[in-house]
């Protein structure tokens, strides 16, 4: 009985390395892994996916597939239940090695029917809905915290290493002599926040240099749901994934708007994204969707141009 291991990324800027981690300390045997092109789209059906294709036709009955966390093969419900009737047609196990399914036998079926468990079909859809209620509660929290932080007057953004009343103070003992690895201890500091503080001083810096952009501050914009459903069924980086689901949903009659908070930067890439809502050559828009995007579009004009 063979041990099968499936991986997969959904960008070409990802890698495997956590997952190598939880499949290495799960101690699999003579594992065969099958692993995806880097940016094989999470949209697309598992079963339709090149390297799930070749594990299905190189396993045998009794073979074990395993996976890290249940979403590195699947999406949504759906996805769940067709790649379960699969596994028990060729009655393959599954192996879930972290996450809430870790802790399930996804594979049980009716001793009699042979159909799967009516328990693990409401569990797997139970735990789905409770991972997007978690994802819900964490955005309303952190909108809650940021709102609470605007009201005390803080910015947002990364604070600077050396404070701005102590910058001149850093410079001026910088010039008398002050080495910066004794200016660094003295501020508690690190020895490049303080060369960053002293930067136009330092001997290799010339009169031609420009200055460094000051970063980009954190803008909240309110993303029209279609917007919002659309992006989140397509391919993203780490840092746009993680502002959707950082986003704090606002009901608006039967629809939403998604309340998210990021970085000029951030908010273009995602409008960029969304590109394909206008329609194109042979792709019809639908009105809803393409009115979304450019409400959308209107707000990321009022962004800080990006660099």
């Amino acid at each position: 009985m063979a041990n099968l291991v499936y991986k997969r990324v959904s960008t070409d800027q990802q890698s495997t390395t956590r997952q190598d981690l939880v499949l290495d300390e799960a101690g699999i045997e003579d594992p065969v892994v099958f692993e995806e092109d880097p940016g094989t789209s999470s949209r697309l059906h598992p079963l339709q996916r090149p390297k799930f294709g070749e594990l299905l036709t190189y396993a045998r009955p009794g073979d074990t597939v395993h996976i890290s966390e249940m979403f590195r093969l699947v999406r949504g419900t759906g996805h769940i239940l067709d790649v379960l009737d699969v596994l028990h047609r060729d009655r393959l196990a599954l192996r879930v090695h972290d996450g809430a399914f870790s802790a399930m036998d996804l594979t049980a079926r009716h001793p009699r029917t042979g159909e799967l468990l009516s328990t693990v079909k409401f569990m797997v859809q139970t735990l789905a809905a409770a991972g997007e209620l978690q994802r819900d509660l964490q955005r309303e929290l952190t909108y809650d915290g940021l709102r609470a932080a605007e009201a005390r007057g803080a910015r947002g953004g990364r604070r600077p290493a050396v404070a701005a009343t102590k910058t001149a103070d850093v410079r001026t003992a910088y010039l008398e002599g002050r080495s910066i690895a004794a200016l660094a201890r003295d501020h508690g500091v690190s020895r490049g926040a303080i060369r960053t503080a002293v930067a136009d001083l330092l001997p290799d810096h010339t009169a031609t240099e420009e200055d460094s952009p000051a970063p980009e501050l954190p803008v909240t914009l309110d993303m029209p749901g279609k917007v919002a459903d659309f992006l989140r069924a397509g391919e993203l980086d780490d840092v746009e994934r993680a502002a959707l689901d950082q986003g704090v949903t606002v009901r608006r009659g039967q629809g939403y708007t998604l309340r998210v908070t990021a970085v000029p930067a951030v908010h273009h890439r995602l409008l960029a994204r969304c590109q394909p809502l206008d329609g194109g050559p042979g792709t019809p828009a639908i009105p809803a969707q393409r009115k979304a995007r450019r409400e959308y579009e209107n707000r990321v004009s009022t962004c800080t141009p990006r660099p």
